[in-house]
């Protein structure tokens, strides 16, 4: 081809400039548009912030937000040059299918862990029931929770195994009830062993007066008279005052008589000439 067509005014007019005008026009959009989502985001950040999101969250949700606006900027400037964007669109749409087919697993942990973020159903430093364990928070991510056994191991919970089911957030309130039975043989006096039990809870200030400490008679079993011991304590102090009061109830019934019984069984043996 000639050089001298290439500055032919008609071909010009006709391709040149229309052309040249929908790049600039998409370079715009691409300019402003990344502009404009950016402004929205830190909006959306500063909204979310002032509502006391969680940190982590706002991120992640900024990330997402900043990702889908500036897809549908480059779309739009792609429209501008001619492109057809929507079979893009549909490509997109299919290979997001499958991708989330994919990872259907990772996305139930996702959206558990928005779920556990947003309401909060426990906190970092909560002793928790979730998924079968038992464990202090340590972190709470997108994808998964950190537990610490009580023995110190560290647990790694996808979120959706601990969404799914009930959790127990057993730090939440700042009492909790202490709930241990004790048998007493039929031949002791029920109301002496009241009286050493309300003795044990007298001498141990840890435990609460108001709500008051209980004892009921709770089942006349088959080797003993069980009694409901209720005593209610400060959270923090439950395993310490269960296993002093537990030691302290023992020692005073052997001092005093009272007996513990246990499962036994009388066994005769008869001689036949």
């Amino acid at each position: 081809m000639n050089p001298e067509q290439f500055l032919d005014p008609e071909l010009i007019n006709t391709y040149v400039i229309p052309w040249a005008i929908r790049v600039v026009l998409a370079l715009a959009i691409l300019v402003i548009g990344r502009w404009v989502t950016k402004a929205i985001v830190r909006f959306a950040k500063r909204m979310m912030g002032k509502a006391d999101v969680d940190a982590m969250l706002v991120s992640f949700l900024g990330n997402i937000l900043y990702t889908a606006l500036l897809l549908a900027v480059v779309i739009a400037a792609l429209d501008q040059l001619g492109v057809q964007t929507t079979s893009l669109i549909a490509v997109f749409g299919a290979a997001g299918l499958a991708v989330g087919l994919a990872l259907k697993d990772s996305l139930a942990n996702f959206s558990s862990g928005v779920m556990l973020i947003i309401f909060r159903p426990f906190k970092v430093g909560d002793a928790i029931e979730a998924a079968g364990i038992t464990g202090v928070v340590e972190e709470v991510r997108i994808f998964s929770t950190i537990l610490r056994t009580g023995d110190n191991r560290e647990i790694i919970v996808p979120n959706s195994h601990i969404y799914a089911r009930p959790i127990t957030n057993i730090s939440a309130r700042p009492t909790r009830r202490i709930d241990l039975v004790f048998g007493i043989g039929y031949d002791d006096d029920i109301r002496k062993a009241k009286q050493l039990i309300e003795t044990a809870f007298a001498a141990d200030e840890r435990i609460l007066t108001d709500p008051a400490p209980a004892i009921s008679l709770a089942e006349l079993a088959d080797n003993s008279v069980n009694l409901n011991v209720r005593p209610w304590v400060n959270t923090e102090d439950y395993w310490s005052v269960r296993a002093d009061l537990m030691e302290r109830i023992k020692l005073s019934f052997d001092e005093n008589g009272i007996n513990i019984p246990y499962p036994q069984r009388d066994v005769h043996v008869h001689n036949v000439a």
